[in-house]
């Protein structure tokens, strides 16, 4: 024991050497976290408050077009400037680069009048399978279609969006005039705006609730998103340290003295053990406690620990160990230290992408979504969003927690192989 406690201050003492390590370690993650949650909070409230902006030229002088304008306004994500008439690709380009406009949409000048062509004949149509009389041997056409302009900034998932939601305007007009079409077919009179209204805004409410396992409604905010899984990647990053602390021990013959001395240097592995994985847990620490106390005061919402804190440690202990096992083992196949740092640098970013970490997994297919269970770091986050996210308790992470040890069992033999084929013990 005491051996294993001399080699423990040992380790602390390099350690608080590497300052460059420690800012590796703490500033930079942190920096992530507040950076990464303030962009995506930024995208969860874009719909309500950050309106995309939108120029709408006009071509049609007709009452279709003017009500289509009207609905885009209405649907809540846009924020709508009206142009001139008649303008160019190029001019419309120019329109939204002076006026910082993510999106333009010209509306041809015959819309209103094919739009009424159309609901004529579709009118005429429906009568003729009612038994009634209506013109449907005339051939209509389609309309003309709008042209969207977009900023090639807006990700598809927005820009598929912002389509729906221009779609959904048409419809509504288009489906606006087919009933105006087919009232007046049958009552030669226009049909009342109080009726119409009622025919066209008469929407069955959605009710949405997220589903949790401990019951609660909550709805999880982007603090709850970012800081369990950039927390994940900052434990890993200690190999930034580490993994460079037993690449100099080996370089500068370290292990060789001390196969001189009465002990094993297995005991300095689990001293380093020990001591990293202090490390990521005040790393944890530090990140979740800027999540609860900080984060409020930089208007980003608090983060909302789980109930089960016994679960949330037992979750960030394995996830440490096994971060803290990976860096060892880098560390031991690593010849210099910029192989370790390199190599561990760039590995940490590929496990964290096919971890889920940068994409989620659920949107992963083929290779990508078998490939993600090979990395710890998706078990990890799986574990953290059942806790933070759906309410779960530690039964219900058993099954993430299970394979991330398994991973971390496995480290552990590949490095023991590697100190045995290096002959370092």
């Amino acid at each position: 024991m005491f051996k294993l406690w001399a080699t423990i201050i040992k380790d602390v003492r390099v350690l608080l050497r590497d300052m460059v390590g420690i800012s590796l370690m703490f500033v930079m993650p942190i920096i992530l976290v507040v950076v990464v949650t303030s962009i995506q909070n930024s995208t969860f409230n874009l719909v309500n408050k950050n309106k995309l902006s939108i120029l709408i030229c006009n071509s049609d002088t007709g009452q279709a077009s003017k009500q289509l304008i009207k609905s885009i306004s209405k649907i809540g994500m846009f924020k709508v400037s009206l142009e001139a008439a008649d303008k160019t690709a190029q001019q419309m380009a120019d329109a939204m680069h002076d006026n910082d406009a993510m999106l333009g949409v010209i509306i041809p000048s015959n819309f209103s009048r094919k739009v009424e062509a159309k609901s004529k004949s579709i009118a005429g149509k429906a009568l003729t399978s009612f038994g009634l009389a209506g013109d449907s041997s005339k051939k209509v056409g389609d309309v003309d279609p709008l042209t969207l302009y977009y900023n090639p900034i807006l990700q598809e998932s927005l820009r598929l969006s912002v389509q729906g939601g221009i779609r959904s305007a048409l419809q509504l007009v288009e489906s606006r005039e087919t009933l105006r079409s087919l009232y007046f077919s049958i009552n030669e009179k226009q049909l009342p705006e109080s009726l119409e209204n009622e025919m066209l805004n008469n929407n069955t409410a959605i009710n949405e609730i997220p589903v949790s396992k401990d019951g609660t409604r909550a709805t999880p905010n982007a603090t709850q998103h970012n800081v369990p899984a950039w927390t994940i990647f900052a434990m890993f990053f200690v190999i930034m340290s580490l993994g460079g602390s037993v690449v100099r021990e080996k370089v500068s013959g370290s292990f060789i003295r001390l196969k001189t001395l009465p002990t094993n240097y297995m005991v300095g592995i689990f001293s380093k053990q020990i001591t990293y994985l202090a490390v990521t847990l005040l790393q944890a620490a530090v990140i979740f406690s800027m999540g609860i106390w900080l984060f409020p005061y930089i208007g980003l919402p608090a983060l909302n620990l789980p109930s089960d804190i016994l679960a949330l440690i037992i979750v960030t202990v394995v996830c440490g160990w096994c971060a803290v096992s990976y860096s060892i083992c880098v560390g031991v196949f690593a010849d210099t230290q910029e192989q370790a740092n390199g190599f561990g640098a760039v590995s940490i970013v590929i496990l964290a992408a096919i971890g889920g970490l940068m994409v989620p997994s659920f949107a992963m297919e083929g290779f990508a979504k078998t490939a993600a269970n090979f990395s710890p770091m998706h078990w990890a986050l799986q574990a953290y969003y059942s806790l933070f996210l759906e309410g779960g308790k530690l039964k219900d992470v058993v099954n993430n927690i299970i394979p991330l040890f398994i991973i971390t069992i496995v480290i552990q033999l590949i490095t023991f192989w590697g100190l045995k084929r290096k002959k370092l013990i």
